[in-house]
Formats: C-alpha cells, structure tokens, sequence
C-alpha cells in the first residue's frame, strides 16, 4: 500500500507547476522534519492542561473566583436563560 501511496504522490506532483513543486516540497520537508522531531521526541515541548489553566488563572486579577456562582450546576438555566432558581 505504501508503494501505491508514494505513486499517487509523485504523480500529483509532476502535474503540478513548477512554482508549485516547490511549494510541495517544503511541506512535505517540513512535514519529514516534524516527523523526525516527533519520533525522537526532540522539539515536542507540549504542557499538560493543568499547567496551562494555572497559567491563565495566575493572569486572572484576585477576585474573579469570588464572583462565581457556586450552584451553577443546580441553577444552570437560570445563569443561562434566567429561568428560576433552584434550592440546592
């Protein structure tokens, strides 16, 4: 299969112009380069989410938490629509 694809690849390249054959091959150069940093692990500088939401809330000004509902999942439609409240 892998034959087939590489076929189908280089014909859709030599009905390219050639400007285009250029274009194609610094994708797919930069595709080969991502490929190998993936693979060896090199240059995949990727954070957890956690470290990314304790980045956002570090910029976020001290009181914005106080503001927050604490029955928004009782109270949802009415934060949302103003239907009415729900007792917790």
């Amino acid at each position: 299969m892998a034959a087939n694809l590489e076929d189908e690849l280089i014909d859709k390249v030599r009905h390219l112009p050639p400007s285009k054959q250029q274009e194609a091959l610094r994708l797919l150069d930069t595709l080969a380069v991502g490929a190998i940093r993936e693979s060896s692990g090199a240059g995949v500088d990727r954070k957890p989410i956690w470290e990314i939401v304790d980045e956002i809330n570090a910029r976020l000004p001290a009181d914005t938490w106080e503001n927050v509902p604490t029955d928004g999942s009782i109270n949802l439609d009415h934060y949302l629509y103003g239907a009415p409240k729900q007792q917790p």
